[in-house]
């Protein structure tokens, strides 16, 4: 199914985010997480890439066949093009509709440093039109930026490259992580003016650890509200107060964008399927079916 069917009726759609084991751990490992993840039966599940591109993809290819194949739930395989050809693109489509595969989460990816890189790919947009050209019948999901790409001058020139990937076949779009809902509102509004209308799921992020935090604010820039830091900071010391207190964020997070009708929520679980199941039990009843 694609994913753009599911929002159909004005569903708001609950989706989950696991990443691949690293290369030194062997693949059955995220098998144990999926075979929690299962009982939450989200509408789909969303497989990362490997960390720059390396295998090619192909551990997140055989993890999103899985997915459907022995868990009967709908995936999406992100695919990113930094340093890919046109050919091992069109071989990994290949790959991927003979795996059953529907959708992708078309991304540019990270630089890889050191590396001389390909060109045929400069942005996100080029390769959702390079799908679009071949003619799979893929269903695209892109990536927005309630805050703003960090490689973008501002949020009207990342808006405007955002209009580009869906004008080339992006029918679905997934946020990158937030916390401060006002943040996403003024930017989902920002985008709907602007004639992005796809649906939108909000990326939600619980943080369960002060490690985490600092980490994933060095990578994707996200502000972080004083309420937020006042929690991390209180209980930064007590790993299962921390860890309390990251979930019941999140939970107050979705409750108010559920509220509010947003299209979707994205849940990255950091394949904690403990976490993912207490946030899922306090919020499962709040979606509009």
């Amino acid at each position: 199914m694609k994913i753009k069917d599911m929002f159909k009726g004005g569903k708001q759609v609950f989706s989950l985010e696991v990443f691949p084991p690293k290369r030194d751990y062997p693949i059955e490992t995220i098998y144990n997480t999926l075979d929690e993840l299962k009982d939450i039966h989200p509408d789909f599940i969303s497989v990362t890439y490997g960390a720059s591109g390396s295998e090619r993809g192909s551990r997140t290819f055989d993890i999103a066949s899985q997915i459907k194949k022995r868990y009967g739930i709908e995936s999406a395989s992100h695919l990113t093009c930094v340093n890919a050809t046109r050919a091992e693109i069109s071989e990994m489509l290949d790959i991927l509709e003979s795996d059953g595969i529907e959708n992708i989460m078309a991304l540019r990816g990270d630089d890889v440093p050191d590396e001389s890189m390909a060109d045929d790919f400069p942005h996100a947009s080029d390769l959702i039109s390079f799908i679009k050209s071949t003619g799979h019948d893929f269903g695209i999901s892109g990536a927005c930026y309630p805050e703003t790409h960090m490689n973008s001058k501002d949020q009207i020139e990342d808006i405007i490259n955002l209009k580009k990937k869906v004008d080339a076949g992006a029918e679905h779009l997934m946020s990158q992580l937030f916390f401060d809902n006002n943040v996403f509102y003024d930017f989902l509004e920002k985008a709907r003016i602007a004639g992005i209308n796809v649906p939108i799921e909000a990326g939600i992020m619980p943080v369960v650890n002060v490690k985490q935090i600092t980490r994933l604010v060095s990578l994707c820039g996200a502000s972080i509200p004083n309420k937020f830091a006042r929690m991390m900071q209180r209980y930064e010391d007590d790993p299962e107060a921390i860890m309390d207190a990251g979930i019941a964020y999140a939970v107050d997070q979705i409750v108010d964008l559920l509220s509010q009708g947003v299209d979707g929520i994205h849940l990255y679980t950091m394949n904690k399927p403990e976490v993912a199941k207490r946030i899922n039990d306090s919020v499962k009843h709040l979606f509009l079916k």
